[in-house]
């Protein structure tokens, strides 16, 4: 018997490293939908601009945030790697936002109002939108068996 598993996607776009349309789609999804995920733009490197711009849609800083830096600081001691400067950058959290588990590398997503920035490994994305699906009691109602 096949389980359906997911939510119902209304829409799916493709934005590129670009501030202004990432800001941009950000206000109009957010706006338009109950919910909104992204995927990738969160990681340790230069192009990795999600979160500054999710957090640029709604007007909050962002900033390494203390718990989010714990997590990493845990999984890298864990693993005998450094917490460098470009991990650090995961740990770039808007203020206000709530943490998104992250079981597989422990670099956390966020939630921001109604958007829920995850990884874009695309293994490490569906870990976390199922913990979203498992755990958010406003998300998990969208979800088809959670």
């Amino acid at each position: 018997m096949l389980i359906e598993r997911g939510i119902d996607l209304r829409e799916a776009r493709v934005i590129g490293d670009d501030p202004d349309a990432i800001t941009a789609a950000v206000q109009e999804l957010s706006a338009a939908y109950t919910h909104v995920f992204t995927s990738g733009g969160i990681g340790p490197t230069h192009d990795d601009i999600t979160a500054d711009n999710v957090a640029r849609a709604f007007g909050v800083p962002i900033g390494v945030r203390a718990d989010a830096r714990a997590l990493l600081e845990v999984h890298y001691a864990g693993t005998g790697q450094t917490l460098n400067e470009a991990r650090l950058r995961m740990a770039r959290i808007p203020e206000g936002a709530e943490l998104i588990d992250n079981p597989i590398s422990a670099a956390p997503g966020f939630t921001l109002r109604n958007v829920h920035a995850l990884a874009g490994v695309p293994a490490i994305f569906e870990a976390m939108l199922q913990g979203c699906c498992r755990d958010s009691r406003a998300v998990r109602r969208y979800c088809r068996n959670p």
